[in-house]
């Protein structure tokens, strides 16, 4: 009997769901972010583990109504990375942390090229596009996932933690800038070319800034109300659009809102309000990655390139950020712990993978080694901080002023 697709989806997002949430608190009581988990559980459900049940419990014309919901969360995140972006933090920590960014960006990036002309033996049609995408991969910070590290270890307002934190609001910054340069070079579908694509980007960030930003300005103080609320969402969305439409990701329009939106009492109430959002779609966004790897067909030659992916991502971050800091008069100990906090990917660095995944820049095979190196990255993350053992209190000079009260019952925030 044919299942009506629209219903099997209430039952996947049931499934997603509570498995989402059992995936995450497993990995919280092992002192692991719990989006790791619910990466995991993404891929678990995926056809590694389970083959062709996979494929019954989420059905291929059920598929492209979850990517919908997917892209929603995705959306959604990607503007609330753009209001963590704190411009003030990064004037204040613009020299120690701009070292320790430029390092843990440079050295990752060019490793990643390198990386990329050896894989390209492998995958025949990687071009400039390729090669320039997997440098890029190899050089993001997934602050959301780090910021939350750092706030589980009482570390967020420390020297130590304030600093990754500018430096990894630098890092990504950085990052998602170079990403939409290479989206640019791979959109060939759209009928625009990179260098028209990427021109027009270049307008629309002038005009975020320079014309929308001023404008926006004046409502930073008002209440959510439900008008309110409708209006940004409706900003989100045609923003997102925008971005698509010019033959870029849809991720870099919520990116250049979030950027360019007001800080203050409206900009508080509306994260805490998109993080219910966040609560519901992106689980369907782990699912809708993990349906995508499959692990099952990686042969020798697979496990080779996997173990070179790790070591040039450790080597690559961890190596760069410890070089940036050091310049910076940071203790060695501390240097380390900064180069091991740096090298946390998560969900970040999923989002990247799908976006090269859906521009064809990597097929699914690499896609699903580059995902596999995400989670071990991550994951190793907090064993070694452990190991390292830093003083979050030396090492670094502390000048940021001291964190205000929280606002309406929040938690304080972790980037102010």
């Amino acid at each position: 009997m044919h299942e009506d697709p629209y219903a099997v989806v209430l039952f996947d997002l049931a499934l997603i769901l509570l498995a989402a949430h059992l995936g995450g608190a497993l990995f919280r009581r092992l002192r692991q972010p719990p989006v790791i988990g619910e990466v995991v559980v993404g891929i678990l459900l995926g056809p590694t583990l389970l083959g062709d049940v996979s494929t019954r419990l989420f059905p291929l014309d059920a598929r492209p109504l979850l990517k919908v919901l997917a892209t929603i969360g995705v959306v959604v995140f990607m503007f609330v990375v753009g209001l963590e972006v704190d411009r003030v933090r990064l004037r204040a920590q613009a020299r120690v942390a701009g070292a320790v960014s430029i390092g843990g960006m440079v050295l990752p990036f060019a490793l990643g090229v390198l990386l990329a002309l050896w894989l390209r033996t492998s995958y025949n049609d990687g071009g400039a596009a390729f090669v320039l995408f997997i440098g890029v991969a190899m050089a993001i910070t997934a602050f959301p996932v780090l910021v939350r590290i750092l706030i589980d270890r009482d570390l967020d307002q420390r020297p130590l933690g304030v600093l990754v934190i500018g430096a990894a609001a630098i890092d990504d910054l950085m990052a998602w800038l170079l990403l939409a340069g290479v989206a640019s070079l791979a959109a060939a579908e759209t009928g625009l070319g990179p260098v028209v694509s990427a021109l027009l980007l270049s307008l629309l960030a002038l005009i975020m800034f320079v014309v929308v930003r001023p404008k926006l300005s004046r409502f930073a103080d008002l209440e959510l109300t439900p008008a309110a609320t409708t209006l940004v969402l409706s900003g989100l969305f045609l923003s997102a659009y925008v971005t698509s439409a010019i033959g870029v990701h849809e991720i870099f329009g919520a990116f250049l809102l979030g950027l360019v939106f007001p800080r203050g009492r409206l900009e508080r109430l509306l994260r805490s309000r998109l993080e219910i959002i966040g609560l519901v779609f992106l689980p369907v966004f782990f699912v809708a990655t993990g349906l995508n790897v499959d692990l099952s067909g990686v042969g020798a030659s697979g496990a080779i390139q996997f173990l070179v992916i790790v070591l040039v991502a450790f080597g690559g971050k961890l190596g760069g950020a410890f070089v940036g800091a050091r310049t910076q008069g940071v203790a060695v100990r501390e240097s380390l712990a900064i180069g091991v906090l740096m090298n946390t990917r998560g969900l970040a660095e999923l989002i990247v993978l799908t976006v090269g995944r859906e521009l064809g820049v990597i097929d699914d095979q690499l896609f699903s080694l580059l995902v596999l190196m995400a989670v071990v990255t991550t994951v190793a993350t907090g064993p070694l901080l452990d190991l390292v053992g830093p003083d979050p209190s030396l090492g670094v000079d502390d000048r940021s002023p001291p964190p205000g009260p929280p606002h309406d019952g929040e938690e304080p925030r972790a980037a102010p």
